[in-house]
């Protein structure tokens, strides 16, 4: 992708390192002294994008090279960034170590202006245990099938560098103060020094001088607030010193609050906001996790929204900065999950015995960490780190509006603890603490998955009740899909089959409890993925499995 791979911190400078590298696999973490052939970067090997179409074992090492030439500025730095490498990289500038990065799904940066030359090459050397180590792994397995999907290992989002002033802008934090009709703004960059921060077009162009590395808050005249229906963005230009960067932000709030009949409800800038989504784990049939462009993520966005979704829930994945940009600019809702990792988790604990756990009501207070797969405390560290990493990553993005901190119970520990610590980092926006199961009383929510069982809602007195994941019906539609064992909750046949089950499960169970409480629904899934093949759309995108008609009228239905 040639896109500016960050939207929300732009410069002139742009040098896109994606395509053609040279990669070898070693057993052994030396250098090789010959490379096995071209690999196409941002894909993984596993990926048949890359054009190399191999898995990469937890016992072995993959290598990456590739030359690039610059024109050296005196007084200038060199900027190198990676968008995310699967999941430990090892960085090396013309054969010098320069960084290593734990983490597969956060990207990282590093200055290489002391070993920068006009013609330079740039080495990388990946370890990667996809789910046989605690890091983290979303869905990834080195034995996919059902719903879990084929791991990745390397880099698989973009590869770029800038060149900035010896002095520049390191970050930028955006927090709206919607009520008083005010954005506090903090720049952040290697000295303190004064900032321009022009916000705005036209006749409505503000203009502010602050300073750097401290909070600058400033009112905003006539404010446009941003919404599904109107997802109004500020363009902003910001200079520091020699360095001058393009921005944009937006103007909402996200919060919970008791209707007229004291009900607790989702409310998006203090008006009631049911929440409609859909599940979305990223998985394209040619790229595996990396869309084979930019319109991949603006297509998915826009389906959505044209079947009358307003919230997209991204499930154990980090996408690219890009993808949260469209949901910016289409109007999209996003929860946000953070990435499981851990030991290994129990199946039979986390999956049957914690929905027996649910039919029969028992709340299970701090569910044994040795069965949800983090008892060791390096793995319980590594968690805190990336939940941290992710929330300083995406932090400005209006479209995200909820953070979910553990999924069906993977990885789960002191659940309470990590709701207190996203809290105290972003109070801003809402947290589902435990989706699914072993819920803990915290959070905002009272997250409930459902696929099998009729479906019941308990009003709470503070907290919103929301379906977090359900349906999942599942039909392979012949000529679309990728594998021919065939997994879901419920298995049909046609296409009618599934549209008539998909609007008798809405109209049945799912909006009769509206007025019982429930204020958020999330349908598995937005498409099929592998032998999962319970999405509303086919793997390739080419089909729309259920009805258009059906989708959209169940949709409008969805409301207070």
């Amino acid at each position: 992708m040639q896109e500016y791979p960050r939207p929300m911190l732009r410069r002139d400078s742009f040098l896109s390192l994606d395509g053609t590298w040279l990669y070898a696999i070693t057993r052994k973490p030396q250098k090789p002294k010959k490379f096995d052939g071209n690999i196409r970067v941002p894909f993984s090997p596993e990926a048949p994008l890359s054009g190399v179409n191999r898995k990469v074992r937890p016992y072995e090492y993959l290598w990456y090279r590739k030359e690039f030439q610059v024109e050296k500025v005196h007084g200038m730095r060199w900027i190198l960034h990676f968008g995310a490498v699967d999941q430990i990289a090892f960085v090396y500038i013309n054969n010098i170590l320069v960084q290593k990065h734990v983490g597969g799904y956060t990207p990282f940066s590093v200055d290489i202006t002391p070993w920068i030359q006009k013609d330079n090459t740039v080495e990388v050397m990946v370890k990667d245990f996809t789910d046989s180590s605690y890091l983290a792994r979303g869905k990834q397995s080195l034995k996919p099938g059902g719903m879990f999907y084929t791991g990745q290992s390397g880099i698989w989002q973009s590869v770029w560098l800038e060149e900035v002033p010896r002095e520049y802008i390191q970050n930028i934090v955006y927090t709206p103060i919607y009520d008083e009709e005010a954005i506090q703004i903090r720049v952040d960059g290697n000295q303190d020094a004064p900032v321009v921060i022009v916000i705005g077009e036209g006749e409505e162009r503000i203009t502010f001088i602050g300073k750097s590395n401290q909070n600058n808050i400033i009112k905003i005249q006539n404010m446009k607030s941003w919404s599904p229906d109107n997802p109004y963005l500020y363009p902003v230009e910001i200079t520091f010193r020699e360095d001058k960067v393009k921005s944009y932000f937006a103007m909402r709030k996200i919060e919970i609050k008791k209707d007229g009949e004291n009900i607790p409800r989702v409310y998006l800038n203090n008006e009631a906001c049911f929440q409609k989504g859909v599940i979305d784990q990223g998985y394209w049939q040619e790229g595996l996790m990396t869309p084979t462009s930019d319109w991949d993520f603006i297509r998915d966005i826009q389906n959505m929204k044209d079947l009358g979704f307003n919230m997209i829930r991204k499930h154990v994945k980090i996408e690219p900065q890009r993808w949260y940009y469209h949901c910016d600019r289409l109007g999209m809702m996003v929860w946000q999950d953070m990435i499981n990792g851990g030991e290994g988790h129990r199946p039979w604990f986390i999956t049957y015995m914690a929905t027996l756990f649910e039919w029969t009501h028992i709340s299970l207070k701090n569910p044994p960490e040795s069965l949800t797969g983090r008892k060791k405390k390096n793995a319980k560290l590594r968690f805190i780190r990336e939940m941290k990493d992710t929330i300083k990553v995406l932090y400005n993005h209006p479209s995200i509006v909820c953070w979910t901190i553990f999924n069906e119970g993977w990885g789960q520990f002191e659940t309470n603890f990590m709701t207190d610590i996203v809290r105290k980092i972003d109070a801003s926006r809402l947290i589902d603490q435990a989706s699914g199961w072993f819920d803990q009383k915290g959070g905002d929510f009272r997250s409930i998955h459902n696929y099998f069982l009729p479906l019941k809602i308990k009003q709470e007195a503070n907290r919103v009740a929301a379906l977090t994941e359900f349906g999942g019906y599942s039909y392979s539609m012949k000529g679309h899909r990728t594998k021919e064992k065939t997994y879901g909750y419920r298995i049909y046949k046609s296409k009618k089959a599934l549209t008539k089950a998909y609007e008798s499960l809405m109209k049945r169970e799912v909006i009769p409890q509206i007025k019982k409480g429930l204020s958020v629904v999330i349908y598995t899934q937005l498409s099929d993925i592998e032998e999962e093949t319970n999405g509303i759309y086919t793997y390739d995108r080419e089909e729309l499995k259920i009805e258009r008609e059906v989708v959209l009228r169940c949709n409008n239905l969805l409301k207070y």
